[in-house]
């Protein structure tokens, strides 16, 4: 595949890159490319984290990259999830991984390193400290909204070590892209900045978009575009506003049929956004079925076309939400199977639904 190509389908994966020119050259010049993407084992995982996640992560390998996810054991640990038990973490991450098995990741490509590996070395908490050294607690607290964490929150003393060693990790795990969500970014770009300073490099840093959630969007005034993406995206935490691997097609239905979807309004709408990050990747079409006095059955063959009729307000929201959970549980309806006749897989996900999520 040419550098082009390349290309193309890493911007398909990138909502912003820093910086392409930085990319080009890295593709051009380097033949074994490493991206990263980083994960707490903290609950059940939604499409975002299931579905888009794999779709992103196949792109890259496409694209000529080795993945390397990491499982943000210790880091989920910092971060109090789980109520703080370490074991109950683990077994998150297990659970997990099998999710991405069951959604088709390209998984001969990709590596998961946990970080309680990581720990064990003396070299990785050398870099923690390296990072720790190099900048200011006041950055560090900008960057708990990588934890899902508030600048004016109270942190735990723990919390504080969390985007220390996320930005070690980088360094460690030879990370030549970093591709995580667009709410990762302040640690990546503390990364950009201190990886020459302490002896590294500057990595690239690819920010996917992050799905928006069920829910309508509050009014309010944002710092930014990226917290005004963070306060709507799809959140296990606001379990009205996500869509998880293990719903049944009557829980998608229902859900579904609940969200936020103004009439021939595309943007902010969830289920619009459904449709261009996670049907049209995955079907070549649409089909909307729907009774002859409304229309008749209509089918769909590209994003920019269903944003034509439902913004001309030829089609109903309530026909795009039937067809939007007829597609999605199609792609769930595997990972149910899965985990229904794999006897390890269903021990696990037993388990972890025994576990109370904490924030």
């Amino acid at each position: 595949m040419d550098i082009e190509k390349r290309l193309k389908l890493i911007k398909e994966v990138g909502e912003e890159i820093t910086t392409e020119e930085e990319l080009r050259e890295l593709i051009s010049k380097k033949k074994d490319l490493t991206a990263y993407d980083g994960f707490e084992p903290s609950g059940n995982l939604h499409i975002a984290q299931g579905i888009l996640r794999t779709i992103n992560i196949n792109k890259m390998i496409k694209a000529g990259f080795r993945f390397k996810m990491f499982v943000a054991d210790w880091h989920a640990w910092a971060n109090n999830k789980m109520g703080g038990d370490l074991e109950k973490i683990q077994a998150v991450g297990k659970y997990q991984i099998e999710v991405w098995k069951a959604c088709g990741m390209d998984i001969d490509k990709v590596d998961f390193i946990w970080a309680s590996d990581l720990v064990k070395e003396e070299e990785y908490w050398m870099k923690v400290m390296k990072v720790a050294i190099n900048t200011t607690l006041n950055r560090i607290i900008r960057c708990s909204q990588i934890m899902g964490r508030g600048e004016s929150e109270a942190l735990q003393a723990s919390q504080i070590f969390y985007p220390c060693m996320q930005c070690a990790d980088i360094f460690h795990l030879g990370a030549d892209v970093c591709q995580l969500g667009l709410d990762q970014r302040k640690v990546n770009m503390l990364a950009r900045e201190i990886g020459p300073k302490i002896g590294y490099w500057k990595p690239v840093v690819i920010s996917h978009h992050m799905l928006q959630g069920l829910l309508p969007p509050k009014n309010g005034e944002y710092a930014d575009a990226v917290e005004k993406a963070i306060e709507m995206k799809m959140s296990k935490s606001k379990p009205d506003s996500a869509i998880f691997m293990t719903d049944s097609e009557e829980d998608i239905k229902r859900k579904m049929n609940k969200a936020y979807c103004p009439e021939k309004v595309v943007e902010e709408n969830p289920l619009m956004e459904y449709a261009k990050f996670i049907v049209f990747e995955k079907f070549d079409k649409m089909e909307i079925k729907r009774p002859e006095k409304f229309g008749g059955n209509l089918t769909i063959k590209s994003y920019n076309e269903l944003v034509d009729i439902y913004s001309k307000g030829e089609l109903h929201p309530m026909d795009l939400k039937q067809a939007i959970a007829y597609y999605i549980n199609e792609l769930i309806g595997p990972v149910r199977e899965y985990f229904e006749k794999n006897a390890e897989a269903k021990a696990l996900l037993e388990k972890v639904q025994s576990y109370a999520v904490t924030r």
